[in-house]
């Protein structure tokens, strides 16, 4: 073999090494998830209906044993999904700049964006009515929007937990940052037992089948 074809060999053999490279990246990235409960921290807020997402994903992480650590811009638990790392986040930046803490993780775990699943509360669905989609409007409620700001794009996977809309003129604020009533409770128990399935399924069957399987339910 010639010094011509010896060196063409080798430039080939790099390009090849780094076109794997890229490649396993990829997929490294593609197995990554995210799942962000949105809500306010502090004690006065935990029962609240605001707050659905973070005790959406406290009830997951109590059923699978696993804990959450404070790190940067909000709590965060590791775990795994049919081998995929999924990473759980409760920002404690309040819920008016969850973009914040949201796309900090995105980009410090490489997680693309239609691996992220935002669950909050939403007013227009009726008490523990699902809603999963792989896009939308804000529908006003503060933590979206500053997550379509900051993000730059309305195009994210969301999971919207119905918590009605029973109150009075004048009585949002004080309806959606009260507490879950007596009766609420009790059905809770089963629909964040749904909850955590559709989280398991988000990352093991996919968005489309997570909705297929679990809007309207």
């Amino acid at each position: 073999m010639n010094i011509f074809k010896m060196l063409l060999q080798v430039f080939s053999n790099k390009s090849n090494t780094n076109d794997f490279e890229v490649k396993s990246k990829d997929i490294e990235e593609m197995k990554k998830y995210l799942i962000v409960g949105l809500g306010n921290i502090g004690s006065e807020y935990v029962n609240t209906r605001h707050n659905i997402g973070f005790k959406i994903l406290d009830f997951f992480a109590h059923q699978e044993s696993i804990s959450f650590q404070t790190q940067k811009l909000g709590d965060v638990a590791e775990f795994k999904i049919k081998g995929k790392s999924v990473f759980f986040l409760k920002p404690n930046t309040y819920m008016n700049l969850s973009g914040k803490a949201l796309k900090y993780w995105m980009e410090k775990e490489n997680i693309l964006k239609e691996n992220v699943l935002v669950i909050t509360d939403d007013l227009n669905l009726p008490f523990g009515s699902i809603r999963i989609k792989a896009k939308g409007s804000d529908g006003g409620h503060n933590g979206l929007k500053n997550i379509q700001l900051v993000l730059n794009s309305s195009e994210y996977p969301r999971f919207r937990f119905g918590i009605s809309d029973e109150f009075k003129k004048g009585q949002q604020v004080n309806y959606v940052l009260g507490e879950w009533t007596e009766e609420e409770k009790e059905l809770l128990k089963e629909r964040l037992s749904i909850s955590s399935e559709i989280i398991k399924s988000f990352v093991a069957a996919g968005l489309n089948n997570t909705m297929n399987t679990f809007n309207g339910k």
